[in-house]
């Protein structure tokens, strides 16, 4: 794989002619179904190693986390919830069974304590940040934003220093133990410079991960969220969305059902290289005001 290096503030202007509309991922969390299709397809397609993990003891969740041998990831969760005191009130069989289906519309199981029990899933991947700090910190260019928008490593230059890995506030970014070298989500690099969908959308089932540019994405997204907050599900929110967060928007975003903290993601992320000219800027007056001492003192010392 080989392409330009495009600084992540200059793109598309350094592309010109080239560059296409950038595109992305919307990862609706409330119909992914936990079929883990997308994880599958990634694998085949992009002919990534296998990581069989068994039984990881978290829940039916036996593939852990994203990491340089799994660059989609469907997380699992198990939430026991109050529903309204749905279920509290079953005088008779028949109010009962009407509690009970009122539970199942919410998307929740019933309890005999009033209470729900309900899956939460979102399938993770790399979130191609508008501010990538990996782009900011690689020394050898491997990773390169394409002419899509997008954020690729080319593993063929990649030196494994590992800076990238540090400085991703996702923690998305890995080594692979053999050699030490980078790898992530490309967004099926390949896939879209011949004008085809990433393996992990195509194979979604029920759409919840939809691939297109941006823009008709981030529109596809609020009329979602606006229904599910019409129908009651007030907890439902865009993570990533927002181009004034701290990594200027992503171009994988999610729908998520509660707190991104609930799904492992850090709740107010921020390009961990947003602060670096200003932080350089520091260190060098630094510097200077200490070399200007050390002189000053080396003058009177000889007076």
């Amino acid at each position: 794989m080989s392409g330009r290096v495009i600084e992540t503030s200059a793109w598309p202007d350094t592309y010109g002619e080239e560059a296409r509309p950038r595109v992305g991922f919307f990862t609706d969390s409330s119909v992914c179904i936990g079929c883990k299709a997308c994880e599958v397809a990634c694998k085949e397609w992009n002919e990534v190693p296998a990581d069989p993990l068994g039984f990881t003891g978290e829940s039916y969740d036996n593939s852990g986390d994203l990491g340089a041998n799994r660059w989609r990831h469907v997380a699992f969760i198990e939430q026991r919830v109050p529903v309204d005191g749905v279920a509290e009130a079953a005088p008779d069989s028949w109010v009962e069974e009407a509690a009970r289906q009122q539970l199942v519309e919410h998307g929740l199981d019933a309890h005999d304590d009033g209470s729900g029990f309900r899956w939460l899933m979102s399938s993770d991947v790399c979130k191609h940040c508008t501010e990538a700090a990996c782009l900011d910190v690689c020394p050898t260019g491997s990773l390169f934003r394409t002419e899509f928008g997008t954020v690729v490593v080319q593993e063929d230059i990649c030196n494994g220093c590992g800076y990238c890995v540090v400085a991703c506030p996702f923690g998305v970014l890995d080594q692979r133990e053999d050699d030490g070298r980078v790898w992530k989500c490309t967004l099926c690099y390949d896939r879209l410079r011949d004008d085809m969908e990433p393996a992990c959308a195509q194979a979604c089932p029920t759409d919840s991960i939809q691939f297109g540019t941006l823009d008709e994405l981030h529109e596809r997204a609020d009329r979602r969220l606006a229904q599910l907050h019409e129908r009651g599900h007030h907890d439902a929110r865009l993570y990533g969305r927002d181009p004034g967060d701290g990594v200027g928007g992503f171009g994988a975003f999610f729908l998520l059902l509660d707190e991104p903290e609930v799904y492992g993601l850090p709740p107010d992320p921020v390009a961990t290289t947003r602060r670096l000219g200003r932080n350089w800027a520091a260190a060098a007056g630094a510097a200077v005001a200490l070399a200007a001492g050390v002189a000053a003192s080396f003058i009177g010392g000889r007076g």
